[in-house]
């Protein structure tokens, strides 16, 4: 194919935005293990960063901002074309508990170091009292891996099982009458590393909902050139090929399933980084209004399973209407 001179790069406008009257609201729990000695987080406990508290603390603080704002962002339906689009996903951060202590852990079959505790994190913060009284539908837990303890980037408890990217160990979590994510994040990274937790998480759902339509359709094969997945962009050839600069046809921005209008795109699309890329890649599932039909029936609000699992499994929504 022609190698195109250059390609427009998105445009993600820091506006602030409308939420619409459906917004699916996601309270927040924020939840902070910082092992600090003498105001000190050190390496011997986390593997791999040392830093006063006080700068760990705020960078959390200003990345746990930045992470909402491009969950919210990536949930505006083609919002890099469409200036008017509302958003799907409203994150409120309803309370954080901060402890200065190490994350709890424990020996797990299959691990080779501790696996993080999070029954225990659980219980320690009363969680049925958050998502039962409160409506907190997602835990954030800020801590550290640094090889020296496991972690699931997203789990889940609830009346309709675990669809996470962990074991789906259904002991690990305490589990109540509503539906509840947990997401553990690593304070020696940042936002893009967070919100790639999240990333997965849309895919385990969607996945477990409609495996042909979202993962052979959506996602596309190999090389197939479709929408791509988190560590693959359409043009990806190996994990986190985010900033490929080879040229593929892509229908990433006029998806449907039988097959949308292509055009030529590479990482300048997205800047060649992997955060744009996320946000790039949440804005073109299907949204709110997307007017998009798979075999003579509309598509679903595919935000639905992030903003009320339990509603969507209720009603035993598919991607599908």
């Amino acid at each position: 194919m022609p190698i195109p001179a250059a390609v427009a790069p998105v445009v993600f406008p820091r506006r602030p935005l409308v939420y619409p009257d459906d917004v699916f609201r996601v309270p927040v729990l924020v939840v902070s293990y910082f092992p600090a000695v003498d105001g000190v987080v050190r390496r011997s406990v986390t593997g791999d960063i040392e830093a006063p508290i006080d700068v760990l603390r705020q960078h959390t603080i200003e990345t746990t901002r930045r992470v909402v704002e491009a969950l919210e962002l990536g949930s505006v339906y083609r919002g890099y074309r469409d200036v008017a689009a509302q958003p799907a996903l409203r994150y409120d951060v309803v309370h954080s508990v901060e402890f200065i202590e190490p994350l709890p852990a424990s020996a797990k079959a299959g691990h080779t170091v501790p696996m993080t505790n999070y029954r225990a994190i659980m219980e320690r913060i009363n969680i049925g009292r958050w998502v039962q009284e409160e409506g907190v539908k997602e835990v954030w837990i800020w801590g550290y891996h640094g090889g020296v303890i496991d972690l699931w980037e997203s789990n889940m408890a609830g009346p309709f099982g675990d669809i996470s990217n962990s074991d789906r160990d259904a002991a690990d979590l305490p589990v109540f009458d509503r539906t509840y994510t947990v997401y553990h994040y690593n304070y020696a990274r940042g936002a893009s590393e967070a919100v790639e937790d999240h990333m997965h998480q849309i895919e385990a759902v969607l996945r477990d909902r409609d495996e042909e339509l979202f993962w052979r359709r959506f996602v596309g094969r190999p090389r197939e050139a479709r929408c791509g997945w988190a560590h693959f962009p359409p043009n990806g050839e190996h994990d986190y090929d985010w900033s490929n600069r080879k040229f593929v046809e892509s229908d990433i921005e006029d998806w449907s399933p039988e097959g949308g209008t292509r055009r030529a795109l590479n990482c300048e699309r997205w800047g060649g980084d992997s955060l744009k890329w996320f946000i790039y890649w949440m804005e073109s599932l299907p949204g709110r209004g997307n007017a998009i039909t798979y075999r003579g029936r509309p598509l679903a609000n595919w935000w639905t399973f992030i903003g009320d699992w339990d509603g969507a499994m209720k009603r035993g929504l598919g991607l599908v209407e």
